[in-house]
């Protein structure tokens, strides 16, 4: 019988990509479905029997990061995430021996992560009573971990060409507040109040980005520290940060999994 799949991932275009590659496996995976959140993601679970032999997880999801999932429902079968994250942050994924595959995924990569998955399966369907794959408290500490690995020899982005009209300008770091996506777009918002559309997605700028100075609030905010203005307590644990310039969303808020790490990046 065909390997059968979950793909979770919040960007359609990955997801399709992804989908087809599985296709064209020499032997190919059935994708169940497509959720893009966690929420989609635990609603398939619990309702999917028997369910997928594989979860394809990227880490930051439309909801929040995807390491939730696990603190919501039993995950049993294996998993391979993908992700966006650099090669040196990746070693917190190598030194715990958990499976990914880096963005965008390369099919020959994907080709011996499923074959080395089909070596790995037991011969017999696991019994409902098994152990989840993985531990929640170990996936939090991967994350944590993947925050903080950072080479001192590693090259970070030290400004940014944008369009003006007809125009290129170069905007040197000191001069970015911070980056926000909207409406399938990504923005530079500089310290003057001016913003400008660049070609990169988020989790492409959070790789480039030096961490020390910049970190990511949620899925839609990538701040430097200079323009962190306030924090205020919110709800179930929750952060509010106040950014300078104003953000266009009235409240930017650090998801709840990554306020640990947040107080640890302010605190050092």
């Amino acid at each position: 019988m065909p390997l059968r799949a979950l793909i979770v991932e919040d960007e359609p275009l990955a997801a399709r990509r992804l989908a087809d590659m599985l296709a064209r496996q020499p032997d190919p995976v059935q994708v169940l479905g497509t959720p893009e959140s966690v929420a989609q993601a635990v609603a398939l679970l619990a309702s999917t029997q028997p369910g997928p032999d594989v979860l394809f997880l990227d880490i930051h999801l439309a909801d929040g990061l995807s390491f939730e999932l696990f603190e919501r429902v039993q995950v049993r079968c294996p998993v391979i995430f993908t992700t966006a994250y650099d090669q040196y942050a990746l070693q917190a994924f190598k030194v715990n021996s958990v499976d990914y595959l880096l963005k965008p995924i390369d099919e020959e990569e994907l080709t011996a992560a499923v074959r080395k998955l089909r070596e790995r399966m037991p011969a017999a369907p696991q019994p409902a009573t098994a152990a989840p794959a993985f531990d929640p408290t170990l996936l939090a500490q991967l994350m944590q971990q993947m925050q903080q690995t950072t080479p001192a020899a590693t090259s970070y982005k030290t400004q940014f060409v944008v369009r003006v009209g007809e125009h290129l300008k170069v905007v040197p770091l000191d001069q970015i507040a911070y980056f926000f996506s909207l409406e399938k777009a990504t923005f530079l918002q500089t310290t003057e109040g001016r913003k400008f559309v660049v070609d990169y997605t988020m989790d492409q700028l959070e790789g480039l980005l030096d961490p020390r100075r910049f970190f990511r609030l949620n899925r839609a905010y990538l701040a430097q520290q200079t323009a962190i203005q306030d924090i205020i307590h919110y709800t179930n644990s929750r952060l509010q940060t106040v950014l300078k310039p104003t953000a266009p969303d009235a409240q930017v808020l650090v998801s709840r999994e990554k306020v640990n790490v947040f107080k640890s990046w302010l605190d050092r």
